[in-house]
């Protein structure tokens, strides 16, 4: 497929680079535009803020009861956080190559055509938006068990939630960069005073349960059922680790983006693994492996066992300062998506429209609106959200598809950052997502057949938006 070159404005009718070319943002437009304000700080911020959220508190207890063996246990946490940085490898160099704002939108347009990037466009934003959502309602479930006042209320406590982090943002894009390297900041700190916890005081309460745990040890199974655990245990963990690629969404606003973008997508998905596998050697020193398989919230169970009743007020707090950063980064993440589809006229061109702060407003605006009725119709759009979960590793290996697309049609096109070990890294990569989605499509056949549905129900709603763009050009012109 070829690039699409019809030309392109900013809402205030001025010409739009070509997208090989970096955006103008440099200087912000006197009107507003994306402000390159942004630096490797930020984009670990985002990138810790978004990946580290109720996931890793959860999902522990189902890895392990797929794979009841410590090293095993620990072993398929390292191999996600392995397919974590392959994915960072390879689409650091599109976020090189390409430094705009909008994310796998951006690449998936470029390398594979418009209607490619109109799916994964939409899939995108509406996943994230569902993100906001569901993330402000387990906030909202938190706040009541530590404030009783506040039991019942969740509906309205997670609005609340997200239409405060949105009015924090509308003042401008510094506002959010701040907010999100000081809530993803506190949240690393209560990750490892939680860690440190584990360590000091677990190692007692470790050994007094493990006589009696050792009468209900499960057998670590073998051949093709170990081979079928690995997979599903595995599934759990890329859900975990998803966020590893966020600092592209900010492509036009990080100040170096050459430098920086790849500096910020690799060290924070190190920094990502390291805790994930501090976190899970802790909870293995605190619950026996045999206690921790099974557990719906192994931190809550860990907390319980360290600090007795208390444990469920920690585990809250810490869930809490945890889920804070994640509705900051996705409320920034979601309008630079629409933002972008508008520019190039796969949305309403309105929600283009950026203030002086450098923030897309009307896409906020939007986003902001859409996550709000998720929430208060949470039972209506559960299926939704399911069904978007399956698009999300779709994206994935559109995106590292398009690194052999691009690397194939426009191998002279700068790349100030190369995928490291391309091609068998970026192979793996796909293969792995590749992998994913059979497994994803075996254990949950639904959900995806609802998925590909959608998938098919998206081609007429392209080819109408792309006739309603065709009229309202012959009426400009």
């Amino acid at each position: 497929m070829t690039t699409v070159k019809e030309p392109l404005t900013t809402d205030v009718g001025e010409p739009l680079t070509t997208l090989t070319d970096e955006p103008p943002t440099a200087v912000a437009p006197r009107r507003g535009g994306l402000l390159r304000v942004l630096g490797v700080v930020f984009g670990m911020a985002v990138t810790v803020g978004i990946t580290i959220g109720m996931g890793i508190l959860r999902t522990p207890g189902d890895v392990a009861k797929q794979l009841p063996s410590a090293w095993l246990f620990i072993g398929v946490w390292l191999l996600g956080g392995v397919y974590a940085l392959l994915g960072a490898v390879s689409v650091a160099e599109l976020g090189t190559m390409i430094p705009r704002s909008g994310g796998f939108y951006v690449f998936a347009r470029r390398a594979l055509g418009e209607y490619p990037g109109f799916v994964v466009g939409w899939s995108d934003w509406l996943s994230t938006c569902g993100t906001v959502a569901a993330v402000s309602l387990v906030i909202g479930e938190y706040a009541g068990v530590l404030t009783p006042a506040l039991a019942g209320r969740e509906l309205a406590v997670a609005s609340s939630v997200a239409v405060a982090f949105a009015v924090l943002q509308w003042r401008g894009v510094r506002w959010g960069s701040r907010s999100q390297e000081l809530t993803s900041l506190l949240k690393t700190l209560a990750f490892a005073a939680l860690i440190a916890a584990c360590f000091a005081f677990g190692g007692s309460n470790a050994r007094d349960a493990d006589a009696a745990a050792q009468a209900a040890t499960p057998t670590v199974p073998a051949g093709l059922s170990l081979l079928a655990a690995l997979v599903l245990a595995l599934q759990g963990v890329i859900y975990t680790y998803d966020g590893w690629y966020s600092a592209v969404y900010f492509g036009e606003e990080v100040q170096d983006s050459a430098r920086n973008i790849p500096r910020a997508m690799i060290g924070s998905v190190l920094l990502v693994i390291g805790i994930y596998l501090l976190f899970n050697l802790a909870l293995i020193y605190v619950l026996p492996i045999e206690q921790l398989a099974g557990e719906k919230l192994a931190a809550g169970a860990a907390a319980v066992r360290l600090f007795g009743p208390r444990g469920a007020t920690v585990i809250g707090a810490v869930a809490i300062l945890s889920l804070l950063a994640s509705v900051n980064g996705n409320t920034l993440t979601a309008p630079r998506i629409i933002y972008a589809m508008s520019r190039d006229r796969l949305f309403w061109r309105g929600a283009s429209r950026v203030n002086r702060g450098g923030t897309p407003t009307v896409s906020l605006a939007i986003s902001t609106l859409v996550a709000v009725a998720m929430i208060v119709f949470s039972g209506t759009f559960g299926r939704l959200l399911a069904a978007l979960a399956f698009f999300f590793v779709t994206d994935y290996a559109l995106v590292f598809l398009s690194v052999f697309v691009l690397r194939q049609r426009e191998p002279e096109t700068p790349r100030p950052y190369r995928a490291w070990g391309y091609p068998v890294t970026t192979a793996l990569a796909l293969a792995g997502s590749v992998a994913f989605l059979v497994g994803a499509f075996k254990d949950d056949t639904e959900n995806s057949v609802f998925a590909l549905k959608l998938l098919a129900a998206s081609l007429p709603v392209f080819l109408l938006l792309r006739l309603w763009r065709r009229v309202f050009a012959e009426r400009e012109t």
